[in-house]
């Protein structure tokens, strides 16, 4: 089998079953608020579980994988950065809406997408850095948005210092990740009906996953501010991948599974968590929407791309 007509088998089916979710609500076979509820489903039970399960039979790397979380928040640190200077500087927008949009241009969509499609392309193999990277993804990504978004224009305040804590605390992934690092310590071993139990939720939570991420691009729209919208999604599906592979092959030389989930990572669609910041601060919301669809409608043939130079297939 030639490597293109393998990458098409990791990629055509992810991206059918996304389209498959669309078809549903454009249709009206299913509603948004069915979509509500599976995306619910797979927030808070599916992948969690998923996550437990992963950490409790993984095998983790020796210390912590600096040179890995390197390669890739410095890359995230270099294109958030460029992307806020030229929407502040050339495209005149103030700070609060700057920082959302250097922050949508370097957030993944790993939840919904990355984790189908890295499991995918590398299996078992790639779980554990899949699962180390969004382990710290969401506190440092979410912590360094609020707070610049809140110091751009009024200042840092304890209540929205706390807001962002509890969100933390309370969020369904941390709480997994937490729960996998703790039973692993205790030597926690699933067998029998609990394992039965453990490995029907997480297989359901792929799927599920794909099919939610269908279901809510219908809502999300294209052209409310298209010309920003392409400039955000070119730097998210361009530089972000391209700054983490050349730190992760150059800079850190990381073996190839992990380099490779670090660039498949950076190469996602614009996270949905961009639309839901854009949306609790009123800022660049339809700028915002428009990214994450056509970021993901552009993701095929990126993600196809970075597979190929990755040797996928």
């Amino acid at each position: 089998m030639s490597q293109l007509a393998r990458i098409a088998e990791i990629v055509l089916p992810v991206f059918g079953v996304i389209a498959l979710g669309y078809f549903s609500v454009w249709s009206k076979l299913l509603t948004e608020k069915a979509g509500e509820g599976l995306n619910d489903f797979v927030f808070v039970i599916a992948i969690p579980i998923m996550i437990v399960k992963t950490l409790l039979a993984a095998q983790l790397p020796e210390g912590s994988p600096w040179g890995y979380w390197l390669s890739y928040f410095i890359g995230v640190a270099v294109v958030w950065s460029f992307t806020q200077l030229v929407v502040w500087k050339i495209y005149g927008r103030p700070g609060r809406e700057a920082v959302i949009m250097g922050f949508s241009s370097a957030q993944s969509n790993i939840v919904l997408m990355g984790i189908p499609l890295v499991l995918t392309a590398y299996g078992e193999a790639g779980a554990v850095p899949l699962f180390l990277l969004i382990a710290v993804h969401l506190p440092i990504m979410m912590l360094a948005a609020t707070v610049m978004i809140e110091s751009a224009e009024a200042g840092i305040t304890r209540e929205a210092i706390f807001k962002l804590v509890k969100n933390l605390v309370t969020n369904p992934l941390l709480v997994a990740f937490a729960a996998g690092s703790l039973g692993r310590i205790a030597g926690v071993q699933l067998g029998g009906a609990p394992k039965q139990f453990v490995d029907m939720i997480a297989l359901a939570a792929v799927p599920c996953a794909l099919f939610a991420m269908g279901m809510a691009l219908r809502k999300y729209g294209v052209f409310g501010d298209l010309k920003l919208s392409l400039f955000i999604v070119a730097a998210k599906l361009m530089l972000l991948p391209l700054a983490v592979y050349l730190l992760a092959k150059y800079v850190f030389a990381l073996s190839p599974v992990w380099h490779g989930v670090a660039v498949i990572f950076a190469s996602m669609a614009v996270g949905i968590n961009s639309y839901l910041l854009a949306a609790r601060y009123k800022t660049g919301v339809a700028t915002v929407a428009g990214a994450v669809t056509l970021s993901t409608m552009f993701s095929l043939l990126t993600v196809s791309f970075w597979l190929f130079v990755l040797g996928i297939g």
